[in-house]
């Protein structure tokens, strides 16, 4: 896979953007399901330029969903998906995602 395949978007939230501002430079991505951590570490590398420390991956599943329909209420799920956090070297900011 290629580095774009890999990293789909960043998750800008106000848990994530804690994250981000604190001492560790932690960035929060919504990744390639079939992708590991390894893969994830070399696409910032490729398209953000800088060193990653570590990086943590976990599945998020699909919360369940009610909508009106004909016969009465539907039962439904969105659809599962994979987050990545990724640890940047000290001193190295990731500025497409920073707004720099």
């Amino acid at each position: 896979m290629r580095a774009d395949q890999i990293i789909l978007a960043p998750i800008v939230s106000e848990k994530s953007n804690i994250a981000r501002e604190g001492e560790k430079k932690k960035y929060t991505f919504r990744v390639n399901p079939q992708a590991n951590k390894f893969e994830i570490m070399k696409a910032c590398k490729e398209l953000f330029g800088v060193n990653c420390v570590s990086c943590n991956v976990m599945n998020v599943g699909g919360k369940p969903k009610f909508s009106r329909g004909k016969g009465g209420y539907i039962k439904g799920y969105t659809p599962s998906w994979k987050k990545a956090i990724v640890t940047v070297a000290k001193g190295e900011t990731i500025s497409a995602i920073e707004g720099v």
